[in-house]
């Protein structure tokens, strides 16, 4: 799965951000913080799995989330892009409008 479908559904942006603040946590505390179901929250995790955003690391009977820096790595790299593409753009705008913004005060002058 797309990482940023992953992240489209509120339920799994909240698991990555108790994932992130407890550094590793069990599926069972996971689903104590939710309404949903426990067979609910499993799903959830395993759609943030398969896009690659946690792993899991099995201990006996417990399973302890984590979050994949690789793949947040993959976001924060293609966020980066973005902004600087976007920071670019807007800086040639920018200049276009105060160019023009300068020669209509030229014009109020003469």
């Amino acid at each position: 799965m797309d990482k940023f479908a992953a992240l489209a559904e509120p339920n799994r942006r909240r698991m990555i951000e108790l994932i992130a603040t407890r550094n590793q946590i069990s599926s069972s505390a996971i689903s104590n913080e939710f309404t949903i179901s426990a067979p609910a929250v499993s799903q959830h995790l395993k759609i943030l799995r398969e896009a690659g955003l946690i792993q899991v690391e099995k201990r006996a009977q417990q399973r302890l989330y984590s979050l994949n820096s690789e793949g947040i790595d993959e976001i924060w790299e293609w966020l980066n892009q973005m902004r600087s593409f976007w920071n670019d753009r807007l800086d040639v705008l920018e200049k276009i409008l105060t160019d023009e913004a300068n020669k209509k005060d030229e014009g109020d002058i003469k």
